[in-house]
């Protein structure tokens, strides 16, 4: 399931069958499916990543770290910190 591409309906928003999201671009894997779960948020939704490389992160602004391919760089969105499902996890 390549992850992050958006033209105006995000398909895989309310997909849960089990498998990996990988980057769009490289293929690389960045989610599992046991990681996702339903959210009001336009995008699939995630609390982790399924290694501790698939993604690079930097500070955009307080509550939230943009997130980029771990592989390529390709732009993934954000990691909103403290906004996941359980106290204190963060939103992908």
């Amino acid at each position: 399931m390549a992850f992050c591409v958006f033209s105006g309906g995000e398909v895989y928003q309310n997909h849960f069958e089990p498998g990996i999201y990988v980057c769009a671009r490289c293929g690389y894997e960045l989610f599992s499916s046991r990681a996702k779960y339903s959210h009001s948020s336009p995008w699939p939704t995630f609390t982790e990543t399924i290694h501790s490389n698939s993604v690079s992160k930097y500070k955009e602004r307080p509550g939230a770290l943009k997130v980029l391919c771990g592989k390529c760089g390709n732009g993934l969105g954000h990691e909103f910190l403290k906004d996941g499902p359980g106290k204190g996890q963060s939103r992908f």
